[in-house]
């Protein structure tokens, strides 16, 4: 059986913050909670982070009213503090997401595997809004 060529989507977005910060606010479960979302009638109501090599995190992520909800979870296969992360999604899918220092901000660039299920341009809209959720977070606190 043939190994189709995956799909990879990149988001990315400069926050105003250095990156000892960034990755703090990344990283911490009472962090990600606050931000963890693609639009206001979702929240992430409980996460969890060993951020190591051959760590688990999950991110139980529902909708606000309580009609849908699922555990957005992986394994870690590359952690380098302020630098950059790696991980395995729980459908083989890979995700790498790059912390670029800039001084007083942060480049953060997220790349990951499409799924089949929704389109392209949904899914890339859906990280880069949660991003953006990310960078507004972080730069208000």
């Amino acid at each position: 059986m043939e190994n189709p060529k995956k799909t990879i989507i990149t988001v990315e977005a400069t926050v105003k913050a250095p990156v000892e910060k960034v990755w703090k606010f990344w990283s911490s479960p009472e962090h990600i909670t606050q931000w963890n979302n693609a639009s206001d009638d979702w929240h992430t109501p409980y996460a969890e982070n060993d951020l190591r090599v051959g760590g688990k995190f999950t991110s139980r992520m529902e909708a606000k009213d309580g009609s849908f909800g699922f555990d957005f979870w992986g394994i870690y296969d590359v952690v380098i503090t302020n630098e950059r992360i790696e991980y395995t999604l729980g459908d083989d899918r890979k995700v790498k997401i790059v912390f670029t220092d800039q001084g007083n901000a942060t480049q953060v660039t997220e790349s990951f595997e499409a799924e089949n299920e929704n389109s392209i341009e949904l899914q890339q809209s859906g990280w880069q809004a949660i991003l953006n959720n990310f960078r507004k977070y972080t730069e208000s606190h």
